[in-house]
């Protein structure tokens, strides 16, 4: 008996719905073990990832899910949304050998805590066997999914379909020119911004990120904020949690990291209800969603006009901060060429970004191996950043992403930071009187247009068009070094 086209749209909905959910009980588990696992349990913990992602492969290469697929006909644009996402996670999954998908996923388990004690202990040795299978393994799964074609852009397209390494390539050396000679204006300016000294207590820390993650519109009702190594979001729909981390003396992190995460889980809250349980129901890209947390930290957050507010709820929970507001905003957008990726300043955080892709390019391409990461590392650090990296704890173990395997993920961040930079012109020009609102900490109207604009949509369009439909306009670099540019050269008096 032949299956009927709207037969066919509903076993794939249904057959979805159990898939997704699935896969959410899986990123919940790995939550839980960034914040509240006992230490002693990462061994049950990898093989209980992995026969979840056993259960998962098996699932997503389903036979019937390409006998539905042949026979399918879409309802309307958002069933044909749906079915491009189906059909892409089946022939990718289909590729993948359904034990080396479990081991990745227990060996990745297992990887992040070898990694977050090989990296509280600046212990590179301890790192490297593991991070050197974690590779052969991801090689292995981009050769599968490649078929003859580029490695890199086999496991890139898990994160940013639609684009390709060398693409990447020639916009960051595009980049790469405007932000060096950004970087050097300010860092040779006579007038340098003055720190923001102190030590602000936890708890006060923790009570000010709640209170501007909900200023921003993250629904704590369907989220909760906590504590972990590498500040992140998990979830989507109706259970989208958060973290981040506390430095009693750099409340920056703790206030900063949070606003970055709620940019993510605001996406994820922002999905139209229609689409849940469906694979329209998660963001579209990781580039997609870095716009979000970017443009929420960045554009938003670390604005003159919403320094100013926040100024006021510093003081507020902590007293006299030394500073007024003016410099207080100097303080909060200082450059410095520091050693942390996620404490990095706008102007150089991208340059942190072009390093890692170069690093795991070559990593995946075989032209590189793990055991001489570190050096590759620190030679290129001295490099771009004129400065000799002094323990591996700010250097090549500084980051979780290549532990749990995620190569192709890193330039997601700085196609995040252009995609904010065109949203950001588009905001303007939806609403003229943003930073007038910003002064009051009123961000009602600027993430409402977001939500609208991108967020609501979830996996509906593909990347790029996602922000094109957004903004008006095709998608590039020029609006955020347009916006660098005039940012720093009215702070730094350049």
């Amino acid at each position: 008996m032949s299956i009927q086209h709207n037969d066919a749209f509903a076993a794939i909905l249904e057959h979805e719905r159990t898939s997704w959910s699935l896969g959410q009980v899986m990123g919940r588990l790995g939550w839980d073990q960034e914040t509240m696992m006992p230490r002693g349990a990462a061994v049950q913990r990898s093989e209980e990832m992995a026969a979840l992602e056993t259960v998962l492969h098996a699932r997503r290469t389903d036979p019937r899910l390409g006998e539905w697929l042949e026979a399918v006909e879409a309802p309307d644009a958002a069933g044909a949304a749906i079915l491009r996402h189906v059909r892409r996670s089946y022939q990718r999954n289909t590729r993948v050998p359904a034990d080396l998908a479990a081991e990745i996923a227990r060996v990745t388990s297992v990887a992040q805590g070898t990694w977050a004690e090989a990296r509280a202990r600046d212990d590179v040795a301890h790192f490297l066997p593991t991070l050197a299978r974690v590779i052969d393994l991801r090689r292995q799964e981009a050769a599968a999914l490649a078929q003859g074609g580029s490695l890199y852009d086999a496991l890139l397209s898990d994160y940013e379909p639609g684009i390709t390494g060398d693409e990447i390539a020639a916009m960051f050396a595009r980049m790469r020119v405007r932000l060096v000679a950004l970087r050097e204006k300010v860092l040779g300016a006579a007038h340098q911004p003055a720190p923001l000294r102190g030590e602000y207590g936890r708890e006060g820390q923790l009570r000010l990120s709640r209170s501007v993650a909900e200023v921003f519109g993250y629904d704590l009702s369907k989220g909760r904020l906590d504590l972990a190594v590498h500040p992140f979001s998990s979830g989507s729909g109706a259970d989208v949690r958060i973290t981040t981390r506390v430095a009693e003396t750099d409340p920056f992190n703790c206030l900063y990291s949070t606003i970055h995460e709620t940019g993510h889980a605001c996406y994820e809250q922002g999905i139209d209800a229609a689409y849940h349980f469906t694979p329209l129901a998660e963001g579209v890209s990781m580039g997609v969603h870095e716009s979000q947390s970017r443009i929420y930290e960045n554009q938003l957050g670390r604005s003159r006009a919403f320094t100013g507010w926040l100024h006021g709820q510093m003081v507020h929970e902590f007293g006299d901060l030394g500073m007024e507001a003016e410099g207080f905003y100097g303080a909060v957008n200082r450059v410095q060429p520091g050693y942390i990726r996620t404490e990095a300043d706008e102007v150089h955080y991208n340059l942190h970004i072009m390093m890692r892709f170069d690093l795991e390019r070559a990593l995946i391409a075989g032209d590189l191996q793990a055991g001489d990461l570190e050096v590759a590392w620190n030679d290129r650090f001295a490099a771009d950043f004129g400065v000799a990296v002094d323990r591996p704890s700010h250097g090549m173990l500084q980051d979780v992403h290549w532990s749990v395997g995620l190569m192709g993920y890193f330039p997601t961040y700085s196609l995040g930071n252009v995609y904010a930079g065109c949203l950001m012109k588009a905001l303007r020009d939806a609403v003229p009187d943003l930073d007038a609102q910003l002064a009051r900490g009123d961000l009602a109207a600027a993430t409402g247009w977001l939500r609208a604009a991108v967020q609501r949509h979830g996996g509906l369009y593909e990347p790029r068009e996602t922000i094109a439909r957004a903004c008006g306009f095709e998608p590039s670099e020029g609006p955020l070094l347009d916006y660098l540019e005039a940012k720093f050269s009215d702070l730094y008096g350049v």
